[in-house]
């Protein structure tokens, strides 16, 4: 899952980044409205996280721009800014949640799990496909009722592909998904993520789509 951290407070952005990075976020941080948006337009994120009191942009006038360019990310701002009618400008620009600070980080990360949830059009918390079920609370795998021990990749891979099942994710964007700026892969580490699940869960459960990228078959 990756995720976009705009925050200029460079105490809290580190906080943050280094809590949600040990959750198994792959998580990018900027400190400005204008390099913000360049990149939520530019880039693919699973959730983005968004401070109003932002230099060069604000951070109302950026998600403004984003969702007039037809993004649906989902976006949760957090803010200091706690008046009703900042809360109402907030949601009614196009943000999906509100959390104001100082917050409780296990708030934060339910409501990041949340906004995955609903983003993927799943109303239950628990992931089930397949004989596989995967709790993104505690990130636990079992496979048929028995648990199946995954590197943070191999589970960020897993999640991705089955959020929801029955696409086709390319290369390119699952390799933008798993590695931020700052972590650099080999041209081939996506196979041998692809071939430990193979092998660690069922070989039939990710299909090459040759050229393009992978997909979980959706089943009946």
């Amino acid at each position: 899952m990756r995720l976009l951290l705009i925050e200029d407070d460079v105490a809290l952005g580190e906080g943050i980044r280094q809590a949600l990075s040990r959750e198994g976020y792959t998580v990018d941080w900027l400190v400005d409205g204008v390099s913000a948006l360049h990149a939520l337009l530019s880039e693919v994120f699973d959730v983005a996280i968004l401070d109003l009191g932002l230099p060069k942009l604000d951070g109302l006038a950026v998600l403004r721009r984003l969702r007039q360019s037809g993004s649906t990310v989902p976006v949760l701002i957090l803010t200091a800014r706690d008046a009703t009618e900042d809360r109402i400008a907030g949601l009614d620009a196009g943000a999906d949640d509100y959390l104001i600070k100082p917050f409780d980080l296990f708030e934060l990360k339910a409501r990041l799990r949340a906004l995955l949830r609903r983003s993927a059009g799943r109303a239950q918390v628990l992931i089930e496909h397949a004989g596989i079920s995967l709790d993104p609370s505690t990130q636990q795998v079992t496979y048929h009722n028995e648990p199946v021990q995954l590197t943070p990749k191999e589970y960020q891979l897993l999640y991705e592909l089955l959020s929801p099942p029955g696409r086709v994710i390319t290369r390119e964007r699952l390799m933008q998904l798993l590695y931020g700026w700052n972590e650099e892969a080999e041209s081939n580490t996506l196979e041998v993520h692809i071939h430990h699940l193979r092998k660690k869960i069922s070989s039939d459960l990710i299909r090459t789509v040759r050229g393009v990228g992978y997909l979980v078959e959706e089943r009946p």
